[in-house]
């Protein structure tokens, strides 16, 4: 049986493909691991509460439930919940939008397929355009969701070295060139792998080139406000018609239900309709339901500041205290944790690549994510890549803790001191 280019794609090992089958593996099997490697956020008993709530309110009104799980949605998603989002996002941000500048998608990993092939690959002039990360590393989901392959350019940041073995990228605005085969610009915020947060005068540079080059700047804002807000220092988001603003209910508490929200000019908030409805028929309803009240209220933005943010905040920084601990007297630097809630650590000099750090780790029952397939379209081998990892730390303290001493003791045995 032969497959397709398309098959070919799919079939094949991609950095996505491990993360996730070692995350469903680690959460179904009966072996115990300690999984610090996928996305998933924390169990926090307010939200599950409030979660809960809903869905058993829904339950006992009428025919709800019927209704939710029996009716398509239409190709844009339901129109109350965007409806609700757009009034969230004016009273919040001021920003001028309505429903036709939202659409969902099934999870955000669906809205970049989307995106990222509508402003990359082939064109019908002949021409192929690429996507620009202006600032690696960068999140893994994205390096293998063009139909095309090679659809990214990347640059090497600066790194900036802070006190407590920390340190900080910075997008280096010198190196960066904006050719006419770009055709969209994209950065995370916070940035998955690393908690990075780029400053507001970075994101107006971007946007300012976006708009003298005529191409959009995508946003991937799963972690950032108006919710969930899991970021620990003041930014303002900024949107116009030029800005695809990118959203998630995942990190709010609702990973299961798959629920993007892309918002953007009326044209792409249309062409995502159309993608949903050629690839899925409807985005699903379920997400769209059980966040609708806290949106319409407002409520939502008092769980994300005043529950969310503190959880994850409180965790980043004993997170940070075990690896002080657990780490010394190896060669060492953290990423300064600014948002989202991953550590992205790095080992100079670590004299086995990532893919073994993996994989060694993975024999000790911890699972983490290697820090070379967050680099997609950087073309020159730049060693850094070989001497990272990303963990989460949003499990228990005492599974992180035992997971950042086993990583001590592995990165040690390895050959690693300070």
């Amino acid at each position: 049986m032969r497959l397709s280019q398309f098959g070919e794609k799919f079939a094949r090992d991609c950095g996505i493909l491990r993360l996730m089958d070692d995350l469903g593996s680690a959460l179904a099997g009966g072996e115990a691991m300690i999984s610090l490697g996928g996305g998933n956020p924390s169990r926090i008993p307010q939200v599950e509460a409030c979660l809960r709530e809903r869905m058993e309110r829904g339950l006992q009104q009428g025919d709800t439930f019927e209704r939710l799980v029996g009716n398509y949605a239409a190709p844009a998603g339901d129109r109350p919940f965007r409806q609700a989002v757009a009034g969230l996002l004016h009273r919040e941000f001021d920003w001028p939008v309505t429903e036709a500048n939202i659409a969902l998608t099934n999870g955000s990993q669906t809205a970049f397929f989307y995106l990222f092939n509508m402003f990359a690959g082939r064109f019908s002039d002949g021409s192929r355009r690429k996507i620009l990360l202006p600032l690696t590393p960068e999140y893994i989901g994205y390096a293998d969701v063009g139909l095309d392959d090679d659809i990214f350019v990347s640059y090497r940041p600066e790194i900036e070295y802070l006190d407590g073995r920390r340190f900080k990228y910075r997008v280096d605005f010198d190196a960066l060139q904006v050719t006419p085969h770009i055709g969209a610009i994209c950065v995370s915020r916070p940035t998955n792998p690393t908690g990075n947060v780029l400053t507001d005068e970075e994101i107006g540079r971007l946007h300012a080139l976006a708009r003298h080059h005529d191409i959009p700047l995508i946003i991937d804002n799963a972690y950032g406000p108006p919710f969930p807000s899991i970021l620990f220092k003041e930014v303002r988001p900024v949107w116009d018609e030029r800005i695809v603003f990118c959203l998630s209910l995942s990190k709010l508490g609702l990973p299961g239900a798959r629920t993007g929200i892309v918002v953007a000019a009326p044209e792409i908030a249309a062409a995502v309709a159309g993608a949903n409805a050629v690839l899925s028929l409807a985005p699903g309803n379920f997400g769209a339901y059980m966040a609708l009240d806290l949106v319409e209220s407002g409520d939502v933005l008092r769980l994300s500041r005043e529950v969310i943010r503190p959880h994850y905040q409180r965790k980043a920084m004993q997170a940070l205290d075990y690896i002080a601990e657990e780490l010394d007297g190896i060669d060492y630097y953290v990423h300064d944790p600014e948002g989202a809630f991953f550590l992205w650590l790095w080992f100079p000099g670590l004299p086995i690549g990532s893919q073994e750090l993996y994989e060694r780790l993975k024999a000790r029952r911890v699972l983490v994510v290697p820090g070379h397939y967050f680099f997609p379209g950087l073309a020159d081998d730049w060693q850094h890549r070989q001497e990272c990892l990303r963990m989460n730390y949003a499990q228990e303290d005492a599974v992180v803790r035992e997971g950042i001493r086993i990583i001590g003791e592995v990165v040690r045995e390895a050959g690693t001191r300070g």
